[in-house]
């Protein structure tokens, strides 16, 4: 039998290793090279759109990308799991014959080889989404589907897979797998002054939980710096994102229930820009309020974000 040969160093990533253990005789691209596809991909449509007409729907472009890269994630795992499905029906009805044998192993390479093949698109997505940051200060953020890291970003999960595993206390991907603290600010509170009391909030959190999970709802301004900080410290990411077609207006609340569900140790809340300027221009931030109100209700620890003393 024909197969490709790998030698082994200390700078092989997970994937390299999980790519050559196929034993294809076709060559996987490796880790790096899938990481700088993903990069110059982004950067290139960056740098194309930037400052042009199309600079109006540079965010659409540029997330549709990225989310494209998502989709084919999930629709290669979907066929990992038809595979694996496959496998313990097999096992399940193993005869011991040289067909069953042979149907066993077939079904166990294609889902290893989808498993691969799914961890590459990953791979590509979030090194496209890493330049989206750094380039633009926007965060990409999955609207449906989990999203696990596979390099330095931190781990994207629905909320509601998020809370069925809480109530059967189940490991797996949608576990938040730590204290989960909950944050929840005004969209304009984004300045300078917000921003740095934002992370003195979450990294006190954080020396408080060190396995924390930080839960949103993925918010433009103020929440977006949180999932900001979430991927630069590592730290796991549950959004539950408000569904304005089903809700309506009801929607930013019923994401705080969402929030609430997930048994939070802590609630975080930033209702008013700690900027004076902004915040004589503006009303403090209901669903903030609401948060605050519901965790104080129901006995969770609350802590509001202020200014410092002076």
């Amino acid at each position: 039998m024909t197969f490709s040969l790998h030698a082994f160093s200390s700078s092989d990533t997970a994937f390299d290793v999980q790519a050559a253990a196929l034993e294809d005789p076709r060559p996987h691209p490796t880790e790096a090279a899938l990481v700088q596809l993903g990069h110059a991909i982004m950067t290139e449509l960056l740098d194309l759109v930037g400052e042009t007409a199309l600079e109006d729907v540079q965010t659409i472009l540029c997330e549709s990308l990225i989310g494209a890269f998502h989709s084919a994630a999930g629709r290669i795992e979907r066929d990992a799991d038809r595979a694996r499905d496959r496998m313990r029906i097999l096992e399940r009805d193993f005869d011991g014959s040289e067909m069953a044998d042979t149907e066993l192993q077939e079904a166990t390479r294609t889902a290893r080889a989808a498993d691969v093949a799914q961890a590459a698109a990953e791979l590509i997505r979030d090194a496209a989404a890493e330049v989206y940051t750094t380039q633009t200060g926007e965060v990409w953020t999955a609207w449906r589907g989990s999203r696990r890291g596979t390099r330095l970003t931190a781990a994207q999960l629905e909320a509601k897979q998020a809370i069925r595993a809480v109530e059967r206390r189940k490991a797996g991907d949608a576990d938040p797998g730590g204290p989960v603290v909950a944050f929840r600010a005004a969209p304009f509170a984004d300045s300078e002054a917000d921003a740095h009391r934002i992370f003195d909030a979450l990294n006190w959190a954080r020396a408080q939980w060190p396995d924390m999970a930080l839960a949103t709802t993925g918010a433009k301004g103020a929440e977006r710096l949180a999932i900001r900080w979430a991927q630069q410290k590592g730290v796991t990411l549950v959004l539950a994102k408000a569904d304005f077609d089903r809700h309506g207006k009801a929607a930013p609340f019923r994401a705080n229930d969402e929030l609430l569900a997930l048994e939070p140790q802590c609630c975080l809340t930033l209702a008013q820009s700690l900027d004076e300027p902004r915040a004589a221009r503006s009303h403090p931030f209901g669903p903030a309020l609401n948060l605050a109100q519901q965790a104080q209700a129901r006995g969770v620890r609350h802590v509001a974000i202020r200014a410092k003393a002076a």
